[in-house]
């Protein structure tokens, strides 16, 4: 006899505001009626104060609606066109980056982003970065063969952003799929305070409860050397089996 097993996606959301006057941050999760579509999206917006917070908040809701339905790449592309400028407008402002997810039952889960906000995968024993930042930094990094000198000139470039929401394109959209039970969409305020290892250790503990485990994320971003504490948002999305 063949038991029948059903898969659901079960999702949560955590931000944390960080040392400035507004969060900057900004995560939706969406699931189109009468499907099993999900949408997912962290926002982080560039800057603080309240336009840029908006922006955050508004792309992340248009992201996570649009995603499901059209793909993530015209999910964040649909969030551009909120900021979008000509090409000689410099800085966009308000801007931010983004990362999207669309996840559904017994399909892979999509990915696309823009900037620097992450996605990872965990597979039930590892923690896989599955998105590469868009910074000066990692361009430095995948150019030139690495080593000593060219690390510490790619970490002075790290938060240099080669793409954000006000440039995008389709081409600099990227994308990527998985098929990682669960996902973790970041913020830079999460993964460039919390060494990947903690991260992965995080994850482990809490993998069979969301909530936990995003809001755990959040919490535990520490402030850097000078005690400036960047905002840290989450959004957890874990396909499960059920007899």
């Amino acid at each position: 006899m063949t038991t029948a097993r059903a898969q659901t996606v079960t999702t949560a959301t955590a931000t944390r505001q960080g040392s400035r006057p507004c969060n900057a941050d900004a995560a939706a999760v969406h699931r189109v009626p009468g499907t099993r579509l999900i949408g997912a999206a962290v926002v982080d917006g560039i800057g603080s104060n309240p336009a840029v917070a908006r922006l955050a908040e508004i792309a992340a809701e248009v992201i996570a609606r649009v995603a499901p339905r059209k793909t993530p790449v015209l999910g964040i592309l649909a969030a551009a066109e909120l900021v979008a400028a000509p090409a000689d407008r410099n800085p966009i402002d308000p801007d931010a980056v983004a990362v999207a997810a669309v996840a559904e039952p017994g399909r892979r889960t999509g990915i696309a982003w823009t900037g620097d906000a992450r996605a990872y995968g965990w597979d039930g024993t590892t923690l896989t970065q599955l998105t590469t930042d868009q910074t000066v930094g990692e361009y430095l990094r995948a150019n030139s063969g690495g080593g000593g000198p060219v690390e510490l000139l790619a970490q002075a470039h790290d938060n240099w952003l080669r793409a954000s929401l006000g440039r995008s394109s389709i081409s600099t959209v990227h994308t990527v799929g998985t098929d990682a039970r669960l996902v973790l969409l970041t913020s830079d305020g999460v993964h460039d305070h919390i060494p990947h290892k903690v991260l992965e250790a995080l994850v482990r503990e809490h993998a069979e409860n969301a909530q936990a485990l995003v809001e755990a994320v959040v919490e535990v971003a520490e402030p850097d050397e000078t005690g400036y504490r960047d905002d840290a948002t989450a959004v957890v999305l874990v396909t499960t089996t059920t007899a």
